[in-house]
């Protein structure tokens, strides 16, 4: 599994920075998840088992390539995705998204492209030395609450590399399978002792089996450089596409979004309130990816 971005991509449709993302996670037996999958996608397993990653945190200054992060009104929210670890047939790892709760509606318009968006109340806060994240839906009685206490950067083992370092996502759409390439730098994992960890969403996704053991604790993800995102559809044995080549630079993190993840303690930070809250107390610059 690679540590490091697999490609270079230039060509981009979305930007966005990445702030205060938590990874929990479950194992579940292979052939439940399986079912829950296209075809063209298998399993990838983890010490014989499936895993199942709930991935709460804030999108900020979201927009089109070219228009800089310092641009004020560009929306900021709260998205949670319920993800699993696949392969494509043709061996290359990446995600399945079962859903993915976000407080910003237009965001929905990527069901298009099979990216399974659900619109919601979603809310991301700190209290002390407490990181919390909740939702739930619009339509539906899904929802999640999960409180966590960031602990100390750590060394990544093989296993924490195993479940935060993917480089491409999958979607189905029109009969055909449509990929996602990822750029960013590895991130940045401290530890997080969950004190509440409370969801609907895998039981609404089908997963409705209890997983094989509780959650080896949780990962939080600090700042990163800069991820990058294109879409084509898959074909077996087709090259990657021409403009998978090295970005020339990365830009700077706006000013609004260094102050969010600064450590000057915690600061509310209300972004308008169709689209979610949050407050963070991260350090260093946000992630960024672009996206089409």
């Amino acid at each position: 599994m690679a540590y490091g971005a697999e490609q270079r991509v230039r060509l981009s449709a979305l930007r966005a920075g990445w702030l205060t993302q938590t990874f929990a996670h479950w194992p579940f037996r292979p052939d439940a998840v399986q079912a829950l999958l296209p075809g063209g996608l298998v399993v990838d397993e983890y010490e014989g088992a499936a895993w199942v990653g709930l991935t709460p945190f804030v999108m900020a200054d979201v927009r089109p390539p070219g228009v800089p992060a310092a641009l004020p009104g560009l929306p900021t929210f709260a998205e949670t995705n319920l993800r699993t670890y696949v392969r494509h047939r043709d061996g290359r790892d990446g995600l399945w998204f079962l859903s993915i709760e976000v407080a910003f509606p237009p965001m929905v318009a990527a069901r298009a492209i099979g990216a399974p968006y659900n619109p919601g109340t979603l809310r991301v806060s700190t209290d002390g030395d407490t990181v919390s994240y909740s939702g739930s839906r619009w339509i539906g009685d899904a929802s999640y609450r999960l409180v966590v206490r960031p602990g100390d950067p750590i060394e990544p083992t093989e296993r924490d590399v195993w479940l935060t370092s993917r480089w491409r996502a999958y979607t189905r759409r029109l009969g055909m399978l449509w990929e996602t390439p990822v750029e960013h730098e590895p991130w940045p994992l401290a530890t997080a002792g969950v004190d509440v960890l409370e969801e609907t969403l895998t039981a609404a996704a089908g997963l409705r089996e209890a997983p094989l053991g509780e959650p080896p604790g949780a990962l939080l993800g600090r700042s990163q450089a800069c991820t990058a995102r294109a879409l084509q559809a898959v074909r077996p044995g087709a090259p990657l596409p021409a403009f998978l080549t090295p970005l020339d630079g990365i830009p700077a993190p706006s000013r609004d979004a260094r102050a969010c993840a600064s450590t000057a303690g915690s600061r509310a930070w209300a972004p308008p309130p169709a689209h979610g809250s949050c407050s963070d107390t991260g350090n260093g610059h946000p992630s960024e990816r672009s996206a089409t």
